[in-house]
């Protein structure tokens, strides 16, 4: 299942499509980034904004047991405390399929569940995770931004300087993001980071890790 390790020569590459398929391209030897373009249905968009409006602190995580997908993960704590507005149960379903289609995509046993209300970027400056492979899908608000790898100087991440050529996750999109514990990706990771907020704005974002 792990990638073999990839030469030098190598070309680093990102692929994008409309349907959940798309995901299973992360697999590939030298693809670093995999994003479905998919559209929010509308009434998860709309809990994932009055989820936002009420302007309240949200972070929460919870480790989940996904061997053999045997059943469907237990969300049952997940943002209980919104489960009174409009569109919970469709959202619940939601993350609910997305854990399943990571933890079958991966062979993961154990998945890490975050989701956060951010106000501020939490990771302003360009990167790479050092994990195997990460998650991650903006339910309202701003998605993630990256750089390709020509527009890329691995020498300077974590400088003040944005770089050239930044690419969106746009809000709704599911990406997969590979990292630099991927065997056969060292020194391949995508580079990326949180974007940049205005004043009031904030985003809901939801991350699931391979423990």
């Amino acid at each position: 299942m792990l990638a073999k390790v990839l030469p030098v020569s190598a070309t680093v590459r990102q692929v994008c499509g409309d349907t959940p398929e798309v995901l299973g391209e992360a697999l590939q030897d030298g693809v670093n980034l995999a994003v479905w373009q998919r559209q929010l249905p509308v009434h998860i968009q709309t809990f994932a904004d009055a989820l936002l409006n009420l302007a309240e602190p949200l972070s929460e995580s919870i480790t989940l047991h996904t061997a053999a997908g045997e059943r469907e993960p237990d969300l049952s704590g997940l943002a209980c405390g919104y489960a009174d507005i409009q569109g919970y149960d469709g959202f619940i379903a939601d993350v609910s399929w997305l854990v399943s289609a990571y933890a079958c995509l991966l062979g993961a046993e154990q998945v890490g569940v975050r989701l956060r209300a951010m106000d501020r970027a939490m990771c302003p400056r360009f990167h790479v995770d050092h994990v195997p492979m990460r998650l991650i899908t903006t339910y309202a608000g701003v998605g993630s931004q990256w750089l390709r790898e020509a527009d890329v100087d691995r020498t300077r991440l974590g400088e003040p300087q944005a770089g050239a050529a930044i690419q969106q996750i746009h809000c709704g999109e599911v990406a997969l993001l590979k990292g630099e514990r991927w065997t056969g990706n060292e020194g391949c990771g995508l580079v990326h980071r949180s974007p940049p907020l205005e004043r009031n704005q904030r985003r809901l974002i939801l991350t699931l890790d391979w423990l």
